[in-house]
């Protein structure tokens, strides 16, 4: 590490540990600001800062309390790095030199397991609650500390076989092979630019991981439906669920955040689709969607969540969420699912997902609301999803975790309106 890129390692991680915005935002802005830090730079800083994001708890375990950003950087090379102090970058003093070999003596061995899982306490002792083991949570911990593959969903209105995009993307250099699991991902090698390739710009693909890809097969929307997707945002998962119904029937688009359905857009123009219509609600309870009441085939409600199954690719949301946040998000995670519930039709389905993995987020929801619709019940996730997915589930729910299917983290529930 060289003198540029030491100044810009500490300049974003003093901004950064405040978690008062996405570290990916943060990042990218000082960029913005100093365009001078050339290709190479830009890389040693963002992984960096985001390897130091995801060992934080250990780091701070390391050194004690109120750890300045200069000591962050040289706990992470000598305790997570495993560096000698020979090996240390020419950046660092004597005295840092000194302060390095105290923290050589200390073992991450001898932390408590929230620390060896590199999880803030209040999300172990929530998993620890829940049923998790502790040899499952330092497994789980171990996974988060991974970066995330990069998961492309081939887009099928437009490719006939995931083959001839594994093809061309071979022509642009680019690595790609068939996802486990979805029928239409690929996972590829490394951290190209894919939104600069051909595929990419003509709408042969979309930028979506794996398991968020699995949810659109516990929808199953078909040919012709009535389908909402309850919180679109930029419509990831609106996009999927309109190649599943190929083009045809209708699709709306609902979100709050007009800013979000605004990205919708070009995503949607490169994609071929024509029956999604994106929808501005105020609200869950907009009189938009009470018009709508008792004609949806499929409801999609993939909720506003903590995010903590995405914490390979967001490994600050550990920080910026706290315990009072996650109630909050569970009333109104609980009032979205209830408004949504009232689109679908009898012998219609209403999916509940998050990219949480705490339990109050989701079994708990599900739970809370059949006890109050009970013209509503849960199906099998394993009686709907192909045998390859169904064999990997030990209960009625989708669950996906990095440890085991090398996803983000998901959960989703699949309910049915009686007759």
């Amino acid at each position: 590490m060289n003198q540029t890129q030491f100044s810009a390692v500490i300049e974003v991680l003093a901004s950064v540990l405040g978690f008062t915005s996405p570290a990916d935002a943060v990042i990218s802005r000082h960029f913005r600001d100093n365009r001078k830090l050339g290709s190479h730079d830009r890389h040693v800083v963002a992984e960096t800062v985001f390897g130091i994001l995801r060992h934080l708890p250990q780091i701070e375990w390391l050194i004690g309390e109120l750890p300045s950003p200069r000591q962050i950087l040289l706990a992470w090379y000598v305790g997570i790095e495993r560096c000698n102090l020979r090996e240390l970058p020419p950046v660092f003093n004597d005295d840092d030199r000194k302060f390095a070999a105290e923290l050589k003596a200390k073992k991450l061995a001898d932390a408590p397991l929230a620390v060896r899982a590199a999880l803030p306490q209040w999300i172990a002792d929530a998993l620890l609650a829940a049923g998790t083991t502790e040899e499952d949570l330092l497994t789980l911990g171990r996974a988060l500390l991974e970066p995330a593959p990069l998961d492309l969903r081939v887009n099928t209105l437009k490719v006939k076989n995931r083959e001839e995009v594994i093809d061309r993307l071979s022509g642009a250099a680019i690595d790609a092979e068939p996802t486990p699991l979805s029928p239409w991902g690929l996972r590829v090698a490394g951290k190209p630019p894919i939104n600069k390739t051909k595929v990419f710009e003509e709408g042969w693909v979309e930028v979506q991981d794996e398991g968020s890809q699995l949810l659109g097969l516990l929808a199953g929307p078909k040919r012709g439906q009535m389908v909402v997707d309850f919180c679109a945002g930029a419509g990831g998962k609106t996009l999927l669920l309109g190649a599943m119904m190929q083009s045809s029937g209708r699709l709306y688009a609902f979100d709050v955040s007009e800013k979000r359905l605004a990205n919708l857009k070009p995503r949607l123009a490169r994609s071929g689709l024509s029956n999604v219509q994106p929808q501005l609600i105020a609200s869950e309870n907009d009189q938009k969607i009470k018009r709508l009441a008792g004609k949806m085939d499929v409801v999609l409600v993939d909720a506003p969540c903590s995010g903590l199954g995405t914490l390979r690719r967001n490994p600050d949301l550990k920080y910026r969420q706290k315990p009072d946040g996650v109630a909050e998000l569970n009333a109104k995670q609980a009032s979205i699912l209830a408004s949504a519930a009232r689109l679908v039709k009898n012998g219609g389905r209403l999916v509940y997902a998050t990219c949480s993995l705490l339990r109050v987020e989701n079994e708990a929801i599900v739970e809370a609301f059949l006890v109050a619709h009970p013209e509503f019940s849960l199906c099998d996730a394993r009686e709907l999803l192909p045998e390859a997915i169904a064999g990997m589930l030990d209960s009625p729910y989708l669950k996906l975790l990095p440890q085991r299917h090398n996803t983000d983290g998901f959960f989703a529930a699949a309910l049915i309106r009686k007759d």
